[in-house]
């Protein structure tokens, strides 16, 4: 496989035949921190699900390897080789001789390093278009290792639907969950990965304490029911998070305020809060409360699951 080249936006794939794949936001609706095993790594539960918008991205099939990017969020999310989307690449490419690679073009619309997963979603569609192109199956074990390698994320997010993943993300399963309406709010603040899990303050082989999370199918199926299982099983990062960037508080409040929201969260290590809704409607009118309060915020509308 040839290094990646670069283009000019000119020459971003477009053409008819050019694959292409949504890469959704991902949520965590609960984040459970089990403790840090002897290896250095945390020992994780989460129940993810996945949202109506997201990044684009396309692959017009080729030889060598390259990717452009393009959107609102371009700039931070960078064209280098430490985007996941050629990390994704090489990684299968490594366990695949003969791989046919070629010119990818990502549309970010998701901010970086947000708690949405957004970088492990690229990768996961990179490698869905990358095993379109060369016929592979989804349930090929080489993508599943090459995801693995790629990042924590990634095997949910190449899975794309709701589910339970556990250990360091390796282990996933299929969840069955109703359809909500989702507010995804940011306040355009950093909020590191590493700075958030060290508040934690957890040495190796010790455990966090907390509720266990149910299995998959002990989860109810009925959105109320849902709501009040969700409410008492926390996302452990968030209170790191918050102590890290104080600012935190008040966007978990904005949209805490809103009219008919049922649940307010942090996603992820942050810093992107989300709030739940009955349905679509709920979610935009509350939008439109938080984008008026708060104009410097990215404020999107959606649906999840």
């Amino acid at each position: 496989m040839s290094p990646p080249e670069t283009f000019s936006a000119a020459c971003t794939p477009t053409a008819s035949d050019a694959l292409r794949e949504r890469a959704p936001a991902k949520v965590n609706l609960t984040l459970r921190v089990l403790g840090r095993r002897v290896d250095g790594y945390h020992e994780l539960v989460s129940l993810v699900a996945f949202a109506g918008m997201g990044d684009r991205l396309e692959l017009l099939p080729g030889e060598n390897l390259a990717l452009t990017v393009s959107g609102p969020n371009a700039a931070e999310a960078g064209a280098g080789d430490e985007n996941l989307v050629l990390r994704a690449a090489r990684h299968l490419a490594e366990r695949r001789p003969g791989l046919r690679v070629g010119r990818f073009h990502l549309v970010k619309h998701l901010p970086v390093a947000a708690g949405l997963g957004g970088g492990s979603s690229d990768a996961a569609a990179a490698l869905r278009l990358l095993a379109r192109a060369n016929g592979m199956r989804l349930d090929d074990p080489v993508l599943h290792a090459a995801a693995e390698a790629t990042g924590s994320d990634v095997p949910v997010c190449l899975a794309g639907r709701s589910s339970l993943m556990s250990g360091r993300g390796e282990r996933v399963e299929r969840v069955d969950l109703p359809r909500f309406g989702l507010l995804l709010v940011n306040p355009r603040l950093p909020v590191p990965t590493g700075p958030v899990f060290a508040g934690l303050a957890l040495e190796p082989g010790d455990v966090l304490p907390g509720p266990d999370h149910p299995a998959p199918t002990r989860l109810p199926r009925e959105r109320g029911e849902l709501v009040r299982a969700l409410a008492v099983l926390p996302n452990d990062l968030e209170p790191p998070a918050r102590r890290l960037v104080g600012q935190l508080g008040a966007v978990a409040e904005s949209i805490a305020a809103t009219p008919r929201n049922r649940l307010t969260r942090m996603s992820g290590s942050g810093g992107t809060f989300f709030g739940l809704y009955d349905n679509c409607r709920e979610a935009v009118a509350a939008a439109k409360i938080v984008a008026a309060r708060h104009p410097g915020w990215w404020v999107k509308p959606t649906v999840l699951g």
